[in-house]
């Protein structure tokens, strides 16, 4: 379904010099062009930080550890994802709470998550898929209601954008105040 070596080789001129340099120089931790990623991320993304991380399940795991959450604390997430979103979430003894997906996108449903809501949610996880951004405005409007923090997983959708009703764009992994952003992996 998806061939990696065709991909590759397409783009093997230009992306193995650079990778031969950063590894004759050693500086694979903010090296220089982890700094200019960084900050062309933040630029492109409109946002105020980027922190770069290993990996997207590290991102996910940050990002939920900083905000203090209690072991048994739920954390509402969808039921269609990859298992490192799961995973996080019960690697901190929180426990995921699934909610069904819109057929359209397989992004969460933000209609189901009432339904799901308890004394104990303390979170929200969205996970923006194929390209596509879950529903931010219903799922932002739940959470400032129900006082909630959500973490997107952005993982597989970076650079898309979510159309607000009023015809707003914002690129996905935007979103600070009740909520925590999300942290990038690189």
């Amino acid at each position: 379904m998806v061939d990696l070596v065709s991909q590759y080789e397409k783009i093997k001129p230009t992306v193995l010099p650079l990778i031969e340099d950063i590894m004759s120089k050693a500086q694979f931790i903010n090296g220089p062009e982890v700094a200019e990623f960084k900050n062309d991320l933040q630029e492109y993304l409109d946002v105020k930080h980027v922190i770069p991380c290993a990996n997207g399940t590290d991102a996910l795991q940050i990002s939920l550890m900083s905000l203090g959450l209690k072991p048994g604390d739920e954390v509402i997430t969808p039921s269609f994802t990859y298992i490192a979103t799961t995973e996080v979430i019960a690697l901190l003894g929180l426990r995921p709470v699934f909610v069904e997906v819109d057929p359209n996108t397989f992004c969460i449903d933000p209609e189901s998550l009432s339904a799901a809501l308890t004394s104990r949610t303390k979170a929200i996880v969205p996970v923006h898929l194929y390209g596509q951004s879950a529903n931010m405005e219903a799922i932002m409007s739940f959470a400032k209601a129900n006082n909630l923090y959500v973490v997107e997983d952005n993982a597989q959708a970076i650079g898309s954008d979510y159309i607000f009703s009023s015809g707003k764009r914002q690129k996905t992994g935007y979103y600070w105040r009740y909520w925590m952003h999300f942290l990038l992996s690189f």
